[in-house]
C-alpha cells in the first residue's frame, strides 16, 4: 500500500527487451541498501518489485499485462518517474490509500494556470468514469489528489506548486497518456451495489 505522496523522482537508466518481460534499471536519490530483494516501489503509481540493486539504483521487470494498462511501455533511457516507497504499519496516511495497481490510461486534455496553480482537464476511460465523483480521490501517476469537478468523462484537478515541481506533473504535456488509479471505496462500492 501506498499513500500518493511522492518521495524521489527517479530516472530511467537502462530498458532490456530481450527479455521475456521489459527490464527497467532505476536511479534514485534513496539509499537503497536496507531496502529487501522483493520490496514494492510505486513506480509512477505502478507498484513494481525490487528484484536487484546497488546503493542508489533499482532494477524492475514489468510483465505484458502491466505494461498494457501503463504507460511503462512509453519509458526510455532518461524516463523520469514519481517512485514511493510502500508503506510500513504506523506510517503517517498523509494523502489516501493507493494499491499501486493502475486502473488504465487517461488523457490530458487542457493545462491552465488558476493563481499560483496549475489547473488540469484529464478524460478518463469510458470504464473508469464511474468512478470518478467530486472531491473524490484519484492518483495520477501515483500522485494522491483531489478531484474538482466532473463533466462527463473529463474532470478537473489543481496541481499547487509544490507538487507541480517535486513530481513529474509538471513536465506533463496536452495528449499525455497518465497512469490512473481510481478511489479503492469507490470500486468497492460499485461492486457491492452492481455497477
Amino acid at each position: 500500500m501506498f499513500t500518493g505522496i511522492i518521495t524521489d523522482i527517479g530516472t530511467v537508466t537502462r530498458v532490456d527487451d530481450t527479455r521475456g518481460d521489459k527490464r527497467f534499471d532505476i536511479t534514485t536519490q534513496w539509499d537503497m541498501t536496507d531496502v529487501p530483494m522483493g520490496a514494492s516501489i510505486a513506480c509512477s503509481g505502478c507498484c513494481l518489485t525490487v528484484v536487484a540493486k546497488t546503493q542508489n539504483s533499482f532494477t524492475v521487470d514489468v510483465s505484458a499485462e502491466s505494461l498494457s494498462k501503463t504507460n511503462l511501455a512509453q519509458w526510455v533511457v532518461g524516463s523520469r518517474i514519481n517512485l514511493e516507497s510502500s508503506l510500513k504499519f504506523g506510517d503517517e496516511l498523509g494523502g489516501h490509500l493507493v494499491s499501486g495497481h493502475v486502473d488504465g490510461l487517461a488523457i490530458l486534455e487542457d493545462i491552465s494556470l488558476d493563481g499560483d496553480s496549475h489547473r488540469l482537464k484529464i478524460r478518463a476511460p469510458a470504464h473508469l468514469k464511474q468512478f470518478v465523483a467530486p472531491k473524490g480521490s484519484i492518483a495520477l501517476d501515483g500522485i494522491s489528489l483531489t478531484v474538482n469537478e466532473v463533466e462527463d468523462d473529463v474532470f478537473g484537478i489543481n496541481i499547487i506548486p509544490h507538487t507541480w515541481d517535486v513530481t513529474t506533473m509538471g513536465q506533463r504535456k496536452i495528449g499525455d497518456h497518465i497512469n490512473m488509479e481510481v478511489d479503492m471505496l469507490a470500486r468497492y462500492v460499485a461492486r457491492i451495489l452492481g455497477k
